[in-house]
């Protein structure tokens, strides 16, 4: 953060060449735990925002758009859900999307730092609204890779929800072979998994890297994107899943079993716009046909930036 012409601003770099400015109005936190820092910052154009490591999370003006495309493609693409583990999600907005599905009946969320979880519960409740206090879900504080290979339990549906592949930073082995082996043995027999995927735009190679390393450990692995006002770019996100294609659902079906599990207050997500999100352009195709590798253990993957 710096201060200009007397106002202060935010700069998130994207590429060593690339960053993005953001005018601030005010710091409502900041400080550093154990695993990052962390920021909350309340921003002209997007509201308050959660800055972990200096890259951005979420905004108040549009991390449903995020949040809605990570959780409901996986949770539909799944006939009957019922256990749920989130890897990461410390503002609580993936275990609010999760706790729409009526049929869901136990949720667990696994984050690292339990200091930025408590930071949500007090300053970012018009994100979790009350899903971090929610019956169903149950937290665990450790780290999720650790977690997956010490659950007794299989799980229905596995969001991973964390932060950006950095060099030094706690989440790069959530990104490799090696941990979609283990979420793979995890996972029930119509079992998925959904993972944030990085920028289509400024880690292209990430992106498709991601996907071609899920590919490798599920049956069928299918990317998709959104954009994200905040991010200055395209999101992208990839299922894994042992037996139903995600790419492959009707409208018909997605609208069903919105209806059916009463899912409600969708603010980015439809039925109509399901299949659109895994229609790519050429230039996108192409790359993840052609770009990426294998992301293991010994050869992780960073974000650019």
């Amino acid at each position: 953060m710096s201060e200009e012409g007397g106002f202060l601003h935010f700069v998130e770099h994207q590429t060593p060449n690339t960053w993005v400015m953001h005018r601030v109005r005010r710091v409502l936190y900041s400080g550093a735990t154990r695993y990052q820092r962390v920021e909350l910052l309340d921003t002209y154009d997007f509201g308050v925002c959660l800055i972990l490591d200096g890259k951005l999370q979420s905004s108040a003006a549009d991390e449903w758009i995020y949040h809605e495309a990570l959780v409901h493609p996986a949770m539909l693409t799944h006939p009957h859900p019922r256990r749920v583990a989130i890897i990461g999600g410390g503002e609580g907005a993936t275990a609010r999307e999760v706790l729409k599905h009526g049929c869901v009946e136990e949720v667990v969320m696994v984050d690292i730092d339990r200091e930025v979880v408590e930071l949500a519960k007090r300053k970012l409740r018009f994100m979790h609204r009350g899903a971090l206090s929610h019956p169903k879900l149950s937290l665990a504080f450790m780290d999720g890779r650790r977690f997956l290979e010490e659950a007794r339990q299989s799980f229905d549906v596995i969001i991973v929800d964390v932060t950006d592949p950095l060099a030094g930073g706690p989440s790069y082995l959530l990104f490799t072979k090696e941990f979609y082996d283990l979420a793979l043995k995890k996972l029930g027999e119509e079992g998925v998994l959904a993972t944030q995927a990085t920028s289509t735009t400024y880690s292209i190679a990430c992106f498709a890297s991601i996907a071609k390393t899920m590919a490798s450990s599920f049956p069928i692995a299918r990317a998709y994107r959104a954009w994200v006002p905040s991010y200055a770019s395209e999101w992208g996100f990839v299922v894994g899943s042992k037996h139903h294609d995600p790419a492959a659902l009707s409208v018909k079906t997605v609208a069903k079993r919105l209806r059916e599990r009463s899912v409600k207050e969708l603010k980015f997500y439809r039925a109509r716009l399901h299949r659109q999100l895994f229609t790519h352009p050429k230039h996108l195709e192409r790359a993840l046909k052609e770009r990426g590798r294998l992301i293991r253990d010994g050869q992780p993957i960073y974000m650019p930036a």
